[in-house]
């Protein structure tokens, strides 16, 4: 029988997203030998929100007043970057989203879709990952959520995330061997030139330094580091000059920034030497020197911790040509 699957289409989604997964469902559908499809594929969208009946093919389903009992929902990546008004604006989807997973549906979400999944509360106490790059957001706004930034894709139980770029192929290949088998699924990852081998994305993070603020110490200090990073042997060289103790220094810039000065200096080193790696030719000790490091052991060992890998499997997958 087919598994009946709900695409919802929400105000404010990612096309790119959609499109990744109903080429997905559908091309497993395609590959599919038995005579019944293995996927029944529906939109769902808000009353309000309907146009036309149908919507990329397919025939929109209200979610106020539909009666169908799906097997699994689909929530796609958004555009907007702030979350708190998408949420907002798809409130109506949440106690829909509620009541499908009480009734036996499983979730899934791909990239920033994390976001109102997690505001249905159905994600507290339960592992979840989202865009790198959108993570810290996140744990402000959904702190009962254990999230994974480093992670590909989570499986907690009945409930699926995906992080950013191709995560979302590599939740939907899973997705698919769990319902179709791993002869599909891997067909699929061939299709669309997936590599199943990666398990995290922290190596598609940037590290993006926050300036909105109006705390004239903090921008003094975070300007020094910016600009001295290659030659700072110690924080306390910088903050010498700068009118407060060491303690309330770091406690403001944790306040402001997320992270203590010393995570900062190195957040800005690593970013630099990623970008040495990518657009350089470079060796890898001229490279550590010019970042400022002292120790290349230390340099590869604080490498790997925020990036995932060792600096030059990061040269090999992300280099410039």
């Amino acid at each position: 029988m087919s598994k009946k699957v709900g695409l919802i289409v929400p105000y404010d989604y990612k096309l790119l997203s959609i499109a990744a997964i109903l080429e997905v469902f559908e091309t497993a559908n395609k590959l599919h030998q038995e005579t019944e499809k293995p996927f029944d594929i529906m939109i769902f969208q808000s009353e309000e929100q309907i146009i036309e009946k149908q919507l990329f093919g397919y025939e929109v389903q209200p979610i106020e007043s539909s009666d169908i009992n799906l097997n699994l929902i689909l929530i796609p990546a958004f555009t907007t970057d702030n979350m708190s008004t998408m949420i907002a604006r798809n409130k109506k989807f949440i106690p829909w989203l509620q009541k499908q997973h009480q009734s036996g549906a499983e979730l899934a979400s791909f990239c920033t879709g994390a976001f109102l999944f997690a505001a249905s509360g159905l994600l507290n106490e339960k592992l979840a990952t989202t865009h790198v790059d959108a993570c810290s957001a996140f744990t402000k706004a959904f702190p009962l959520v254990k999230l994974k930034p480093e992670e590909t894709l989570t499986a907690d139980g009945s409930l699926y995330t995906s992080g950013g770029s191709t995560s979302t192929f590599h939740l939907l290949i899973l997705l698919v061997q769990k319902y179709c088998g791993n002869e599909i699924a891997v067909q699929i990852a061939k299709i669309f030139s997936i590599d199943l081998n990666r398990y995290k994305q922290s190596y598609f993070s940037t590290f993006r330094p926050n300036h909105l603020h109006n705390d004239a110490l903090v921008a003094t200090l975070q300007q020094k580091i910016e600009n001295q990073y290659s030659t700072i042997e110690k924080l306390e060289e910088i903050t010498k000059d700068i009118p407060t103790s060491a303690r309330n220094m770091t406690r403001r810039f944790k306040q402001v920034t997320g992270i203590p000065p010393i995570e900062y200096l190195q957040n800005i080193r690593i970013e630099s030497s990623k970008k040495y790696l990518e657009q350089t030719q470079l060796s890898i000790s001229e490279i550590i020197e010019k970042t400022g490091y002292n120790d290349p052991k230390a340099f590869r060992k604080v490498f790997y911790k925020m990036v995932g890998m060792k600096p030059i499997e990061y040269r090999e997958k992300l280099r410039v040509k």
